[in-house]
């Protein structure tokens, strides 16, 4: 009884807290899914990337720096959220899945003309060319628990949106992957 009276306090704050991180993740989930999200709705890019970084934490933390660099004045996109937010898994998962051990994951928004653009650069190993030329392939996949989809859903989700995605790798010093969406597409 007198160790329970002596923790109690710290007992109680440290399950406030969990329940605190336990709602937080239930409300990116539920942001990130939106299972209503089946049609073309605006959304906030910068929120989107936030949400996605918050459900894949246990990927980067104590292990990957992520930089964040987003246009605050980003215009709201008409677009297919849920498979937005699933390019957005996607490319930072590999992107931090690159990273060996200590590194950094820079995440850029802005306009260019008609889209917005999202850059993710990992400080990873970056690709052989022999790797670059199949990335998109259904099915390849140089991790041996991958399963070759990731990208492939990337360039075909991106393409439904009817943006462009296009990357930079140097093997050894990382890679950057830039995806244009235009402000809104038609349905």
């Amino acid at each position: 009884f007198t160790y329970l009276q002596s923790r109690i306090s710290e007992m109680i704050d440290r399950s406030v807290i969990g329940a605190e991180r336990m709602r937080k993740i239930v409300m990116d989930l539920k942001t990130f899914s939106r299972v209503d999200a089946a049609e073309v709705a605006d959304a906030n890019i910068n929120e989107s990337l936030d949400t996605t970084l918050g459900i894949m934490a246990h990927e980067y933390k104590d292990r990957v720096e992520i930089i964040k660099e987003y246009d605050n004045a980003l215009p709201a996109v008409k677009c297919y959220i849920s498979k937005l937010n699933q390019v957005f898994l996607n490319v930072l998962i590999n992107a931090c899945q690159a990273i060996e051990d200590k590194g950094v994951v820079k995440i850029r928004t802005g306009v260019e003309g008609e889209f917005v653009m999202i850059s993710i650069e990992d400080s990873g190993s970056g690709m052989p060319d022999s790797v670059k030329e199949k990335i998109f392939n259904p099915f390849f996949s140089t991790k041996p628990q991958g399963t070759g989809l990731g990208l492939h859903i990337v360039s075909k989700y991106v393409e439904l949106l009817k943006g462009t995605v296009i990357f930079e790798s140097v093997e050894g010093e990382g890679t950057k992957f830039t995806i244009n969406i235009p402000k809104s597409i038609k349905a």
